[in-house]
């Protein structure tokens, strides 16, 4: 903040600072654009296999509410390498002109359609971009690259190296061994799978490169980070909402004074279960558009199979309730709570309503209600009609399973990469992670799922609410770590 108190961008704090830009730059087909979709956070960059895929050069601003922190600039692949560095040793007199003969030969070449290639990933370095030199460590370490590398090597500019590994083959120590005489700093970098930390990494290496941009880059990793912890906590807002609505929906019909409600059940409860369903994607295409990945394909447990494995079926209640033994873990004793009154309509076969907080339910043998969850609750007689109610589902067991679900999305996406062109298969577990809260905060989210079931949150609980998320985001991102450490 400034001395007012007023936060402080990038721009406010460094406007006499050049804006920090990067050419990415390498051999056609080596992931060039995919590293220019990660540190732009960008899914709409066009990402494909074939070479020569990027013919132009392309700026993608990275920003932050309106806020440029740094260029990407997206280069075509090298064409003629040999030649080119043949002309500039042709028309150099010393070590000393080098970067004006660079510059000279996108001068002189920039409308020779034989060497387009190469002016137009060259003419943002000359124009003072600094360079991000791509090559894929899965494929064997060549000659054919040095002329490359002694062609960005000429123009002076700030440079660091990436092997960004495409393929299963490993020659990364080659390629390191190689690619640090030519570059003054070497990083592996997988543009596809990365972690949020890589990307600050390649921010710093550049500070210390080019001592004009330190202070600029500085403030963007600031803000970067910011962002990032922004973007979470947005999320747990998001899952707050939809947990208060899914937790309390009721669907509602008129019925005459006279008229049974046993006929309007299917209806009601069909359409409360298509009502659950949409709300639930309204969710994932909120958190989807935050972390700003608008165009991915998902691919989860559909909410309307017809062999019921979806949110209200069996499987996936196995999958993401609460079993007998993680219940206790959990620290909710048999009879914590006592039964609730069980006045919602479900399915024939219900989420096990009553029996988590009566301490009863596991994966397998679960009790069910059935006979007492096939009721309309009925309002008050008014002008020859009552309201006939479907809804909430008590059972905290359903909260869970919503809530599991959520937070599996959530964690996908906040960890995927723009570069990521694969379709998002959300993951379901038998572990839970629950059981990564301590006590306290697992007894305290119980309570609230209770009051949600039961229409008794008050909305200035809303924020105790968000709170206990970000215990429970907090434990799911930790189970998540041991679980890869695991399996590494």
């Amino acid at each position: 903040m400034d001395d007012n108190g007023k936060t402080q961008t990038p721009d406010d704090r460094h406007s006499d600072s050049p804006l920090p830009r990067f050419a990415v730059v390498g051999h056609p087909n080596k992931g060039k654009s995919s590293v220019v979709a990660t540190l732009a956070q960008n899914d709409s960059i066009a990402i494909a296999m074939e070479p020569g895929t990027t013919r132009d050069s392309h700026r993608y601003p990275m920003k932050v509410d309106d806020v440029t922190l740094y260029e990407l600039i997206d280069t075509p692949g090298f064409q003629r390498p040999r030649k080119v560095l043949a002309w500039l040793q042709g028309h150099s007199l010393s070590a000393s002109d080098r970067p004006d003969t660079v510059a000279a030969f996108v001068n002189q070449h920039s409308d020779d359609p034989r060497y387009h290639d190469e002016c137009e990933l060259l003419r943002p370095i000359v124009e003072g971009a600094g360079i991000i030199y791509v090559v894929d460590g899965s494929v064997p370490y060549n000659r054919e690259h040095e002329a490359e590398m002694n062609i960005l090597r000429w123009t002076g500019r700030p440079s660091l190296a990436l092997i960004n590994q495409i393929g299963s083959d490993d020659y990364s120590a080659d390629w390191e061994a190689a690619l640090g005489q030519y570059f003054q700093i070497v990083r592996r970098f997988d543009a596809v799978r990365a972690p949020f930390e890589k990307h600050l990494e390649l921010l710093r290496s550049f500070g210390e490169l080019e001592p004009n941009w330190r202070e600029p880059l500085d403030a963007a990793l600031e803000y970067l980070q910011a962002l990032k912890f922004g973007r979470d906590h947005q999320a747990l807002e998001y899952i707050a909402d939809a947990l208060i609505e899914m937790l309390g929906h009721q669907q509602t019909a008129r019925l005459g004074e006279h008229e049974s409600a046993a006929p309007l059940l299917p209806t009601l409860r069909q359409r409360w279960q298509a009502w659950q369903r949409e709300r639930e994607q309204r969710l994932r295409h909120s958190v989807e558009d935050l972390y700003q990945h608008r165009r991915l394909q998902r691919q989860e447990s559909d909410l309307s199979l017809p062999d019921g494995d979806d949110l209200f079926g069996e499987r996936t209640r196995q999958l993401w309730g609460i079993s007998k033994g993680q219940l206790a873990a959990a620290g909710f004793g048999a009879g914590a709570v006592g039964g609730a009154g069980l006045d919602a309509v479900t399915l024939g076969h219900s989420l096990g309503t009553g029996a988590l907080i009566g301490g009863l339910l596991g994966a397998a043998g679960s009790y069910y209600y059935s006979d007492k969850l096939t009721k309309v609750k009925l309002g008050p007689l008014s002008g020859g009609f009552r309201e006939a109610i479907y809804g909430p589902l008590k059972d905290p067991q359903f909260g869970y399973v919503v809530l599991g679900r959520a937070l599996v999305h959530w964690y996908q996406i906040s960890q995927r990469n723009h570069a990521g062109r694969d379709v998002l298969v959300v993951t379901d577990s038998q572990d839970h992670w629950l059981e990564e809260l301590s006590r306290t905060d697992r007894n305290g989210l119980q309570k609230s799922l209770q009051a949600l079931a039961r229409r008794r949150f008050e909305p200035s609980k809303r924020q105790r609410l968000i709170e206990q998320l970000e215990l429970a985001q907090q434990a799911f991102a930790q189970w998540q770590l041991a679980k890869f450490s695991s399996l590494h």
